[in-house]
């Protein structure tokens, strides 16, 4: 029989590729497939998020022992969860381009390993967490089991997964938040509400630009039209109401004295940014109204704390 020059030409580029990305992952090393399976760079701008808002908190009564026991708590749960995310999901990355050299894909690393991974980083991490205070834990513990048992699964049926993932993306903030206090306060459901509106736009702008990764790999992330295929203009939309919602959550702190004059210009004027930018992606869905709102949307909430931080 003979065979279609086209398919065949096709077969060869992928079987290239998947080389190409198993040569790469088996470069790496073990500790370089731990910090491929923990998502080091994620880890780093959860765990310094973290960090930053303890420092908002505590202003000038840091302390050293909470900030370290902080950081390495947050580094193990957010380890765990991000490791667990690909046990999960391994079949499903080896169907992305920008996942498909992951440890466990190409085989570099073994589920049952993960797994093992994930436990001791998620009980240590815990431990940890709880010699600051219990309630610390307990936001480890919550955030540990929403990202890996809820978001993750959820991702394959529906768009409703975003708004559960923005929880344990938002309680970073508020764990650096009750590691001083102790408890729950205006501050810190302040800092979490910021951070949790914050990840509409940042996401949105993130999906449009990987909208057909994710459907080929079957992920229900970003709303479309089942009849043309095309995304839904209300992601757009809804970037926009959420940076709206940014700027009046800055202005009602500042109405109730959770923040002062200085604090609420700075970060005002940071947040008039993010609306701009969301304005325009919703004005024109692009890739390059897109990745303006991306590029802007990871300064900001850095910036926004750092802020917090100086005043």
């Amino acid at each position: 029989m003979k065979q279609n020059p086209h398919i065949t030409k096709q077969t060869t580029k992928t079987v290239a590729v998947k080389t190409s990305a198993t040569k790469s992952a088996a470069s790496r090393g073990l500790l370089g497939d731990i910090a491929s399976l923990t998502k080091a760079k994620l880890l780093l701008i959860v765990v310094l998020s973290s960090i930053m808002s303890y420092m908002v908190v505590a202003g000038s009564t840091v302390s050293i022992v909470t900030l370290v026991m902080l950081a390495i708590g947050g580094t193990l749960v957010t380890a765990s969860a991000n490791a667990l995310n690909q046990v999960l999901e391994k079949d499903y990355d080896a169907l992305m381009k920008r996942t498909e050299d992951r440890p466990l894909v190409a085989g570099t690393m073994t589920s049952s390993t993960a797994v093992l991974i994930a436990g001791l980083s998620g009980a240590g991490g815990l431990i940890a967490l709880a010699l600051i205070n219990p309630i610390v834990s307990m936001l480890g513990a919550i955030s540990l089991m929403l990202y890996a048992f809820v978001y993750t699964p959820l991702k394959r049926y529906s768009t409703i997964s975003v708004a559960i993932g923005a929880i344990p993306g938002a309680l970073p903030v508020l764990i650096g938040a009750v590691a001083h206090d102790g408890t729950f306060t205006l501050l810190g459901l302040f800092l979490f509400s910021i951070q949790f509106f914050w990840q509409f736009p940042h996401f949105w702008a993130i999906g449009y630009r990987s909208f057909k990764d994710y459907r080929k790999a079957g992920f229900e992330l970003v709303p479309y039209n089942s009849e043309s295929g095309n995304i839904d203009p209300w992601i757009g939309k809804s970037s926009l109401l959420y940076s709206i919602l940014l700027i009046l959550t800055i202005v009602g702190a500042y109405m109730l004295g959770v923040i002062g004059m200085i604090p609420l210009i700075s970060s005002l004027i940071l947040a008039v940014g993010y609306l701009f930018f969301s304005y325009q992606f919703s004005r024109n869905l692009s890739d390059t109204t897109a990745t303006k709102l991306m590029l802007y949307s990871f300064s900001f909430m850095p910036i926004f704390l750092l802020i917090f931080i100086i005043f």
